[in-house]
Formats: structure tokens, sequence, C-alpha cells
């Protein structure tokens, strides 16, 4: 008796370990566009003109302008593309923007600089708390709850205007 309960026990801490997955699926109408309002901390998914998803952030440790050169903290501005996903991101989930573009890499030149990259759409550190308000380091900083469905609804080549 005691072994057939241990295995009822077993076979149910299975089966619901299968719905903690951070990969969900979603068939809600096509995200078109992303709009980013950084003063404002919120993030829209859009399907044309209708908000299908409303989410808050944090930015980068220097929140107020645009990205200029490597290392500054700040969060990009301008519209972007999302180019890939990271399943194995150290953030939870990672979704990412195309960041720099041609004229960011101009601009970086002329002060002899880099642009910097990596600028992502993702969930909080795998290994550590997040450190406030604004920590990241120019990326936008969610949930887990909200990367994971937005991991799950946006599509790479989906267009991210991000506003000051």
């Amino acid at each position: 008796m005691k072994r057939r309960i241990f295995t009822l026990g077993a076979l149910a801490a299975l089966a619901t370990s299968g719905c903690s997955s951070k990969f969900r699926s979603y068939n809600g109408p096509e995200v078109t566009s992303i709009v980013v309002n950084k003063g404002e901390r919120r993030m829209y998914l859009l399907h044309h003109d209708q908000v299908i998803k409303d989410v808050e952030f944090d930015l980068g440790f220097a929140p107020v302008g645009h990205k200029q050169i490597e290392g500054d903290g700040r969060t990009p501005e301008g519209v972007y593309f999302i180019d890939r996903r990271n399943p194995n991101s150290q953030f939870h989930l990672s979704l990412g923007i195309s960041y720099p573009g041609p004229a960011d890499v101009a601009a970086a030149r002329a002060f002899n600089k880099s642009p910097g990259g990596d600028i992502f759409i993702h969930g909080q550190p795998n290994k550590e708390k997040a450190k406030g308000r604004d920590w990241t380091a120019g990326c936008i900083a969610v949930k887990n709850r909200d990367i994971e469905k937005i991991y799950a609804m946006v599509r790479d080549g989906t267009p991210v205007f991000l506003y000051p």
C-alpha cells in the first residue's frame, strides 16, 4: 500500500512539473508591432492598432536618452526589429533587438567608440535578484511571467518602436 501511495505521489509530481515550463503556446492575434514608451515604462504588443498586451518594465541604469556607445547604460530609441531569441538566456528568456543599426554604428564611430549591442527584451536574472529599478545595461527587463508570454506571442522580424 505504501509503495502504491509513493508511486501515485511521484506520478503526480512528474505530471505537474510539466506545467511549470517557461515555454508557453499562443493562439491569439498576430503581434504586428511592439511599442516601447521608455518614459512611462510601458510596452505595448499590438495587432495592427489594437493593444493585445500591456507590460511594465525596467530599463538600463541610465534610462534617459538614446543609446550612443557601449557601456552607457542607455536603451536605444528608434525603430528596430526582433532579430533573435535565446531560450537559454541568463535572464530567464530573451528576445534580441536589432540594435545597432547602420546609423548607430556611424554615430559611435564619430566618437571613435563602439555602439555596443546585445540589447534584449528579457526576464529577471537567473542567478541573482534585480537591483531595484532600471538595473540593466540597456535592455528592457520584464517579469518572468511576462517574458514567457511575450516570447510565445512575438515572432522574429516583428518591428519594435522605442520612444523616449
